[in-house]
């Protein structure tokens, strides 16, 4: 995705750095306003998350704006609540998976199959974009504890590198 952004924004790249947060985050951009959800963004947030002047952000709404692609998938953007961090509070488990390349495909259908086979249920699974993320995840956010002897059968998963447990 971010290389038809690139499009739009390869000249401007601060405008690019706000776009990028902005999916990132899977914030909305609709009627000249920045929105998580139904919850509007004050632009000076913005430009403080993303290290710019506010008046790059305001750019960077025109610009989405203006073009009928941009405006399409910022309009179309949604929030997701990440439980990595709740996980252990609520007494489930997280594994994050770091792929040897996230553009291999079967990493998730094969993590999932092993943790099915245990007979274990998913909350969650989130996947970063790799080509919106420079070292993206994948994490699967467990009901109940995995068990030890799991683990080494999860990492030989086709396109595993590694795993964490949170």
């Amino acid at each position: 995705m971010w290389l038809l952004l690139s499009e739009y924004f390869g000249r401007y790249p601060s405008q690019g750095k706000v776009a990028r947060l902005l999916l990132s985050l899977g914030l909305s951009v609709k009627n000249g306003k920045v929105h998580c959800d139904g919850v509007e963004i004050a632009d000076m947030a913005l430009a403080r998350a993303a290290g710019v002047d506010r008046r790059i952000v305001r750019a960077t709404i025109e610009t989405i704006e203006e073009h009928k692609q941009l405006r399409e998938i910022f309009e179309a953007l949604h929030s997701t609540a990440m439980l990595r961090d709740v996980a252990p509070v609520m007494g489930w488990s997280c594994i994050e998976i770091i792929p040897t390349d996230a553009h291999t495909s079967g990493i998730l259908a094969d993590v999932m199959g092993v943790i099915a086979e245990g007979g274990i249920s998913v909350r969650q699974a989130l996947v970063d974009d790799p080509m919106l993320m420079e070292e993206p995840r994948l994490y699967v956010i467990t009901e109940s504890a995995v068990p030890p002897e799991m683990i080494p059968r999860i990492k030989r998963c086709h396109g595993v590198k590694s795993i964490l447990l949170h």
